[in-house]
This record gives structure tokens, C-alpha cells and sequence, in this order.
């Protein structure tokens, strides 16, 4: 399973600031076609964000398209879809229907391209009233989808700010005010067996240890990753979605000691205080094959 602790945006009619971004160790680069690039600028930008994402790179390559309602969607994954592009970010998803939209568009591409149906991922990101509204209903679209084939949708995104200003939100600094919308999206997603979802981008740019904050929040709230409008959020974000030494060290006590009440046929056993289950020891599996995979990458 790929990384997913940070998704880093970059504009993508700045070529100068794309080539940074992706030499950054994010796990993933978001070259924007939306709210970064003017409208005036949209159909120019498509061609280099195509080609930046054909040169070689350490993480994955995303595009940010616009909106499905938007006249500039159709032409954005016409033109810079290809078999280097690790994925699509598809903003203000409201309906399962947006979804089968642009899975049916991505697949002929693909099949267009000679490449498997699927390959390239879709993030859609729940943005609008509306879209955390029916966020049941468009997780759940990967079990209506009209033609067979797998289901390219493994995540979705929050997205804070486009969300408050739908919704007529004024969220104060530590976005109390978006806990619920947060864990909406967050069970939903884990209702349709997805992976957790990833968090909204953080604004406030000087304050780090703000940040940090809400970096916590989104780890224990469900996220696996959070959304980096800046370069310097990405150090930040890695660290907080990476595992601390201590909780390596417990997660080995854990599924060291269950192995073993396991192999003599009982089912829990007490380490460090706490009584561990199944769900306990599945809890500490998942964190150690997570670190293995940072640990993999060099992270």
C-alpha cells in the first residue's frame, strides 16, 4: 500500500514551482488546474502539467482537474492523462453520478492509451454542503458502478475551506466547527471500506505549531494524510503521520505477546497494562507495516 501522509499542491502554470514540489518528499504532488491557476490561464496550463508528469520523479503525480460541472473538466483529463499519471484529484464531488462520470471518461482514456482500466487512481474531494451531505451515498458508488471492472476510488479528500464557505461556516482557529463534517467523511469511508480519508489543507502558514495541532486531530480523528498547500508543511505532516519510536517499540510488544497467547489458543493477553484483543493486535500489524513501508522509501 502506497504512502499517504502528504499530498503537497502546486500550480500547475509555475513550472519553476512544480519541478521543486516534486523533488520535496511528499508522497504525492497535486499538479493544480483549479483555484490555483486563473481562469484565463486553465487551458494553457494543461500541456505542462502533462509533461512535468512525464519526467522521472520519487513520488506520485497527481492532476487536480476542475470540477465536473465546469466547462474546462472534460478537456483538463483529455489532454493530460497518460501512463505516468498516478492519479486524478476531482474536486466538489456531490453524487455518486460525478463519479461514474469521470470513472467512464478515465476508463476509455485509459483504453484509448493501451493502459488497464483503473490504473490511474481518482481522489474525489468532499467540498460543498451537498457533497458532505451525500458523503454515504458517493463512497458507497464504488458498489453501483454501472460497468465491471475495479473501482479506481481507494480515498477521498476533505476540502475546509470551499466546505465553510458553502455551508456559510466561519470556523475559529482550531475548526471545532468542522468536527462534524470531518467525521462524516471519516465513517463513511471506513463504512464503505475504503482507506481513511485525507485531511483538509491547513492556512494559517506561520503558525506551526497550529498546525501540528491539527495534525494531531486529524491522526486521531481517522485521517491517513493531510492535503499541503506549502513546501514547508511537508516535513511537518510526514512526522505526524509517521510512527514515534514508542509506539514501534509498544506495537512489537503487542503483537510479539499475542502471537503467542495466540499459539496456545487464547485470544488475549495484557501488555503493558492494557488488555490486547484481535482488534489491539490488528491495530499494532497496521502500524508496523506502515512503518515498514517509510522505512522502505528511506522516509
Amino acid at each position: 500500500m502506497p504512502l499517504n501522509r502528504t499530498f503537497l499542491f502546486a500550480p500547475g502554470n509555475h513550472p519553476r514551482r512544480v519541478e521543486k514540489a516534486l523533488g520535496l518528499g511528499a508522497d504525492a504532488v497535486i499538479l493544480d488546474l483549479e483555484d490555483a491557476v486563473a481562469t484565463a490561464d486553465k487551458a494553457a496550463a494543461r500541456k505542462p502539467v502533462a509533461e512535468a508528469l512525464k519526467r522521472p520523479r520519487h513520488c506520485r503525480g497527481y492532476v487536480r482537474v476542475n470540477a465536473p460541472a465546469t466547462p474546462f473538466c472534460y478537456r483538463d483529463l483529455v489532454e493530460t492523462i497518460h501512463d505516468k499519471v498516478d492519479g486524478v484529484v476531482l474536486p466538489k464531488v456531490e453524487s455518486a453520478a460525478d463519479l461514474h462520470a469521470i470513472d467512464w471518461l478515465m476508463a476509455a482514456l485509459e483504453r484509448e492509451q493501451g493502459m488497464v482500466e483503473g490504473s490511474i487512481d481518482l481522489i474525489p474531494l468532499v467540498e460543498t454542503a451537498a457533497g458532505v451531505a451525500r458523503v454515504d451515498r458517493i463512497v458507497q458508488a464504488r458498489n453501483l458502478r454501472p460497468y465491471p471492472g475495479p473501482w479506481r476510488v481507494k480515498r477521498v479528500a476533505f476540502g475546509a475551506a470551499d466546505f465553510s464557505l458553502d455551508a456559510g461556516l466561519l470556523p475559529s482557529h482550531e475548526e471545532p466547527e468542522l468536527a462534524e463534517a470531518r467525521a462524516r467523511v471519516v465513517l463513511a469511508s471506513r463504512a464503505a471500506g475504503m482507506e481513511g480519508p485525507l485531511d483538509s489543507p491547513w492556512f494559517h502558514l506561520r503558525d506551526v505549531e497550529g498546525f501540528k495541532r491539527a495534525l494531531e486531530r486529524s491522526r486521531r480523528g481517522g485521517f491517513q494524510g493531510r492535503l499541503c498547500v506549502h513546501p514547508d508543511q511537508v516535513p511537518v505532516a510526514n512526522e505526524a503521520f509517521t510512527p514515534g519510536a514508542d509506539e514501534v517499540a509498544r506495537a512489537e510488544r503487542i503483537v510479539a505477546a499475542f502471537r503467542q497467547v495466540e499459539a496456545r489458543g487464547a485470544a488475549a493477553v495484557e501488555v503493558d497494562g492494557q488488555m490486547v484483543d484481535y482488534p489491539v493486535a490488528y491495530r499494532a500489524q497496521a502500524l508496523l507495516d506502515t512503518m515498514r513501508e517509510i522505512r522502505s522509501r528511506g522516509g
